[in-house]
């Protein structure tokens, strides 16, 4: 049963956070401007000492605070969740799922959008922790992977929640979960959107007959994996190591992370050009506050003590995916129909990989857009489930 739950953090945690901003040793720094040796001294500098000295605390908790918190307790595992009701008569139940390195917060200003009556219809939203995640519990065996937590959230939406059919979206490790949901559950799903195609594919055994984008995209990819992903590659291989510096350190955290917003995000060489502090520094405290970096570092590890995958196999639930030019690889329309049944694909011409927070309002719009059509196709009209 679902327990109505408050993010609150005693103040000697804030504290002891401020003492330990307080006596950071900085490094060295050759030219970085453009971030391509990483995080910029300079604007971490400047980030870790509004975190200490200017942000408020308070009202960034009641922010967070003003959406409706539960937790629910599903196969042994506490899952932390945000459940706001749709506002207009008729309503379309929707689990929304986060990545890396980001939190429920990257969701956060899709609700006002998403909830809202538009031509009668708008959205029940249900947006979880993943395991290991923020306010969900941190796995203490493994096993922890997108397939598992997929079980999850699909028992959370059918079993705790009551729906029978719901849609879904993610991107990073969120359309990681989706997939596995339109995979092992596809009678549950109305339909399912993603911002990305989830990196295994790269991976897996190529057809004979890929077009010269598809060849263009599975390259890239791999060059990507040796020139950006070698943050991946140590979560994969040897997290632990990794975790005690970034659970001891708030600014070699804030490194960490910050560095991905800058670099996957549509920010045009400044980051708050697409975030403010603020929002950076309430996904920055979710990790930090909860020490959950390791656990969350972790599901890399997981997933690549699986398997990978074999040939291609098609997945016949309806799907829509949205590519945003910053993303990290962009696939081209033929490679995603060979996996997924595409009812819908779009190609923005601004946001990143972020692109829930970076740009709510043309996510949004995909999104009802997405749902319409599968309504109108089902001759039926957008019901609640």
């Amino acid at each position: 049963m679902k327990k109505p739950f408050e993010i609150h953090f005693n103040e000697s945690v804030v504290e002891d956070l401020k003492d330990r901003l307080s006596q950071t040793r900085w490094p060295n720094e050759i030219e970085n401007t453009k971030w391509e040796a990483g995080a910029n001294l300079a604007y971490l500098k400047e980030l870790c000492d509004y975190w200490q000295h200017n942000y408020d605390w308070k009202k960034n908790e009641t922010y967070l605070n003003s959406f409706q918190h539960y937790r629910s307790d599903i196969d042994g595992t506490g899952i932390h969740f945000i459940y706001e009701k749709a506002k207009g008569k008729r309503s379309v139940p929707l689990l929304l799922t986060h990545g890396y390195p980001d939190s429920f917060v990257r969701f956060l200003k899709l609700i006002p959008l998403l909830t809202a009556d538009e031509n009668g219809v708008s959205f029940d939203l249900v947006i979880p922790s993943i395991p290991g995640f923020g306010f969900s519990d941190k796995p203490v065996e493994p096993g922890m992977t997108p397939k598992r937590i997929a079980s999850l959230f699909h028992k959370l939406m059918t079993e705790e929640l009551g729906y029978t059919k719901f849609f879904a979206q993610g991107g990073d490790w969120g359309s990681s979960i989706t997939e596995q949901i339109a995979i092992e559950y596809p009678d549950a799903l109305l339909g399912y959107h993603m911002t990305d195609i989830p990196y295994y594919h790269l991976f897996a055994v190529p057809p004979n007959d890929l077009t010269a984008p598809e060849k263009k995209f599975m390259e890239a990819g791999k060059k990507w994996q040796v020139k950006e992903g070698g943050y991946a590659m140590l979560q994969s291989s040897l997290p632990q190591t990794l975790g005690y510096g970034l659970n001891d350190s708030p600014a070699g955290l804030a490194a960490w992370i910050i560095e991905k917003f800058y670099r996957w995000s549509d920010c045009n060489g400044s980051l708050e050009n697409c975030f403010s502090k603020d929002e950076l520094l309430n996904d920055l405290n979710i990790y930090w506050l909860t020490q959950t970096i390791n656990s969350a570092n972790r599901i890399y590890y997981e997933t690549a003590q699986q398997a990978p995958p074999g040939n291609f196999k098609k997945i016949e639930v309806p799907a829509a995916i949205t590519m945003y030019p910053k993303d990290l690889v962009i696939a081209p329309k033929e490679y995603a129909e060979r996996i997924y049944n595409v009812q819908q694909w779009n190609e923005m011409k601004k946001g990143g990989h972020f692109a829930a927070m970076e740009q709510p309002e043309l996510f949004s719009e995909d999104i009802r857009k997405f749902a319409n059509k599968i309504a109108a196709k089902n001759k039926a009209g957008v019901l609640t489930m």
